[in-house]
């Protein structure tokens, strides 16, 4: 289980993170319970069911990999030869920016808002994976983790920003990026990946956007 805890002006919040079933939490004036285990009715709480995409990491990892499809396989191998390389350092304050333009650019607002999720916040309660080349960071996912779950939270890159070579380079890396936190996942131990959500077919049918995101 993985609790965060927000503050705007006097309004305290806490969001709850991969818990079996909400319960009381007192000294917060709202309580999010994310991605409950057991779904069960719990009086004073509303459930919103969500549909997401999980990786089962039990499984060895060869067959993890062998169930990745032959051509994002192929972009994984490529990126050896793109020269980048991948990060754990905490690269938190170029991520808020690459995610803050990315959102603009697709003509969302920015959910990494700088009340809460800012550089040093990001730092405390998450684990940041990105893609540097030739000295500048081009892509980035924010994952959310707790002793048996990671769950993708944000992604973002320059994709939209630079010329069609470098966005094929990011369009690869981001693959291998993906890759490279189910196999962090995968020798932490940890035993769910979580995609961080899906839109539903009807929804999907209707957004060229959303669609492109499930497909993917």
């Amino acid at each position: 289980m993985l609790s965060i805890e927000k503050k705007i002006l006097l309004f305290k919040t806490k969001d709850i993170h991969f818990a079996e079933y909400p319960f009381d939490v007192d000294g917060c004036d709202a309580v999010n319970f994310i991605d409950c285990t057991d779904k069960i009715d719990v009086e004073g709480f509303t459930c919103i069911k969500k549909l997401t995409s999980v990786i089962n990491l039990t499984y060895d990892l060869d067959v993890l990999y062998d169930n990745i499809s032959k051509s994002t396989r192929y972009k994984i191998n490529r990126t050896e030869r793109d020269g980048i390389n991948v990060s754990l350092k905490p690269h938190y304050d170029e991520f808020y920016h690459i995610n803050k333009r990315f959102q603009q650019n697709k003509g969302f607002s920015s959910t990494l808002d700088s009340w809460t999720l800012n550089a040093e916040f990001m730092r405390k309660n998450s684990t940041l994976f990105t893609i540097e080349h030739e000295g500048e960071i081009l892509v980035g996912h924010l994952y959310l983790e707790d002793e048996n779950h990671i769950r993708l939270w944000h992604s973002a890159s320059k994709r939209l920003e630079v010329d069609r070579e470098k966005a094929a380079i990011i369009g690869r890396a981001n693959r291998l990026l993906h890759w490279e936190a189910i196999k962090y996942a995968k020798e932490k131990g940890l035993n769910e990946f979580d995609w961080g959500g899906m839109w539903s077919d009807d929804e999907a049918n209707h957004d060229e956007r959303k669609k492109a995101i499930n497909d993917f």
